[in-house]
């Protein structure tokens, strides 16, 4: 039947559940989960996952990021992630403690944890990619219930075929364009903006279109990522805005250009994660220092949209306007032939330039 959801419009509500604070339900082949995110569950609904844990003999736990694991000094046995017991009298407090650095330096001892080792960490896994992709802090509590499905159907809450949540998770949500208007720009009055629509129905990504690129020679290009705080605030903590404004200009000075505006805030974790990293970095960490401490890898972007959305606009190949090699890996490997990479060397300042460093030293950024 047409009407029902596919597993894509599923993983659009779970992320939107979890955003709110509803658990959401995992159905795997030998069994299931309730999840729930950290960072939104409340203190009632976090008694009745206890109730369900207590009515069933099941033993909840909270999946935290290797990372963030580190931090706590917590075993991560699943390599990629630890999952901690939560103790009998854990409450909404010793949950926030733990899943967020804020208070660290305040309260370094906050273990010992004791960290479930052994069997299928699976769901675990899927659960802190879910939490991920609704920018939430990556921390999730997982119940595990062979009968989690029909709890859930009761209940009314969101149930995910786990295999095929995970398979889809892989993949890169294809850009649709929804529509595309002039827009005459300080950089170019020949400009024009299209607004590009994943099909999993996250955020948007807009392509600036300067003059009438080419499509048969290669495009002078930028993949930006959003940044709240430098490209609208005029922040001094990065470079974002000056070179948002510098690749236009350059664009406008050579008459065509194409700049992807990817909705990518904070190298992928999102505007309130990205002011959490902020606040670590005024304790004394560096951007990726602060990124781990959250349970963030160093870079969570997907640089797979930005080559999809040059494909239909039919671009196959770019002059590359970045200092960031990554990038330039992924638009190959997308099929995007990078004919050349331009430096974009703008907008170091006393405040951003530790942080310039760092992208440097740890990233691998070409500054």
């Amino acid at each position: 039947m047409s009407l029902r959801p596919d597993i894509t419009h599923l993983l659009g509500r779970a992320r939107g559940d979890l955003a709110m604070g509803l658990p959401v339900a995992l159905r795997g082949v030998d069994g299931g989960a309730l999840i729930a995110a950290a960072e939104t569950l409340d203190a009632a609904r976090l008694v009745d996952l206890r109730a369900l844990a207590t009515g069933r003999d099941a033993e909840m736990t909270l999946a935290v990021t290797a990372r963030r694991a580190e931090t706590l000094k917590a075993r991560a046995y699943d390599g990629d992630l630890a999952r901690i017991l939560l103790p009998q009298d854990a409450d909404r407090a010793w949950i926030a403690a733990t899943a967020s650095p804020e208070d660290d330096l305040k309260s370094p001892m906050k273990g010992p944890f004791r960290t479930e080792r052994g069997g299928d960490a699976g769901l675990h896994r899927l659960a802190l990619r879910l939490v991920k992709a609704a920018r939430l802090l990556p921390a999730a509590l997982v119940l595990p219930l062979g009968d989690a499905a029909r709890y859930a159907a009761d209940a009314g809450l969101t149930i995910l075929p786990a295999e095929a949540a995970d398979a889809a998770m892989r993949l890169s949500s294809p850009p649709h364009p929804v529509v595309s208007a002039r827009v005459p720009m300080e950089a170019s009055h020949a400009g024009r903006v299209h607004v590009f629509r994943p099909e999993d129905g996250s955020e948007e990504h807009y392509a600036i279109e300067i003059g009438r690129p080419d499509r048969d020679a290669p495009v002078l290009t930028r993949l930006h990522s959003a940044c709240f705080t430098g490209d609208v605030l005029g922040s001094l903590k990065c470079d974002c805005g000056p070179q948002l404004r510098a690749a236009l200009a350059q664009m406008g000075t050579e008459g065509a250009g194409v700049l992807l505006y990817l909705n990518q805030e904070g190298r992928g974790i999102g505007l309130a994660n990205k002011m959490r990293a902020y606040a670590l970095q005024d304790q004394g960490f560096d951007t990726v220092e602060a990124n781990h401490r959250l349970g963030f890898e160093d870079d969570e972007r997907d640089f797979r949209i930005g080559a999809g959305i040059l494909s239909r606009m039919g671009f196959s190949a770019v002059r590359l306007m970045t200092n960031n090699p990554a990038k330039i890996d992924m638009m190959t490997r997308c099929g995007i032939d990078v004919s050349e990479r331009v430096p974009l060397m703008v907008g170091q300042t006393a405040q951003n330039k530790g942080y310039l460093a760092t992208k440097a030293r740890k990233s691998g950024h070409l500054l």
